[in-house]
């Protein structure tokens, strides 16, 4: 069995239009597939309709007891439903599921030290099999980023982190690629043009000369883990590029 995971970020969420374009090109993707999902703007918006404070550390969302309440009816509520009933339309058989659903992933809660992020936790466990279960069904499984840690707590994680655990996870049962879709074409040097392949040296470079830098230097390091783990290959493109095999940056 070979395995497609994709993750989309949120710019595609936020955008209608874009979501609806992935949406289709997803479900004529050949083969088993998971899709994995952030959050957008969207819980952003409905916290500040609540009233409540919306605080971020480096870009890192701090989660505090109400705002896991947002992030959960968010997250694994109004997207994670929109996106499954959006792949049924277009023929593709998905199931939505948080991390707490048949036990699929379970995280453990960050440390506080140095900073309390409150309830984010870090992937500890995928639970391959059940997923392979799901796949072999002729069922794709539609993950948002809330686990939970087994205890019957539930927990916001990073999407990508929650992409590159799962897919290394399924390259253990599976031949499995993975797919990291976002807004840009690719990693892009400062003249805008996209970077074909990425290697760890090369990485390095790239991020001590500030080619690289931001949101983008964790994307490509869970990227590198993932290949690390030995998953097949991790393709980093425009949502929009999805069903071209030679569009984005390759990670090996």
């Amino acid at each position: 069995m070979r395995v497609t995971v994709v993750k989309i970020g949120g710019n595609v969420i936020d955008s209608p239009a874009a979501l609806k374009r992935f949406i289709a090109d997803f479900a004529a993707l050949r083969g088993p597939k998971i899709l994995v999902h952030g959050g957008g703007r969207e819980a952003t918006r409905l916290a500040e309709s609540m009233g409540l404070e919306v605080r971020m550390v480096d870009g890192r969302r701090i989660t505090d007891e109400k705002m896991l309440d947002v992030a959960v009816m968010v997250y694994a509520g109004a997207i994670n439903k929109r996106i499954v009933a959006g792949l049924q339309a277009a023929g593709c058989d998905a199931l939505g599921l948080s991390g707490a659903d048949a036990g699929v992933v379970r995280a453990r809660r960050r440390s506080p030290e140095p900073i309390d992020f409150g309830f984010v936790g870090d992937i500890e466990a995928v639970a391959a099999e059940r997923l392979g279960m799901f796949l072999e069904a002729g069922i794709s499984p539609v993950l948002s980023a809330i686990m939970h840690d087994g205890g019957g707590t539930l927990l916001n994680c990073n999407a990508d982190s929650v992409a590159s655990a799962v897919a290394v996870a399924l390259s253990q049962v599976a031949d499995t690629e993975l797919v990291y879709c976002f807004e840009k074409e690719g990693v892009l040097r400062g003249d805008g043009s996209v970077i074909g392949e990425i290697t760890r040296s090369l990485f390095d470079v790239l991020k001590s000369d500030g080619t690289v830098a931001g949101g983008m230097i964790p994307k490509i390091e869970n990227a590198l883990q993932a290949v690390a783990g030995g998953v097949r290959s991790v393709t980093i493109k425009c949502a929009a590029a999805l069903g071209d095999a030679s569009a984005g940056t390759i990670i090996h």
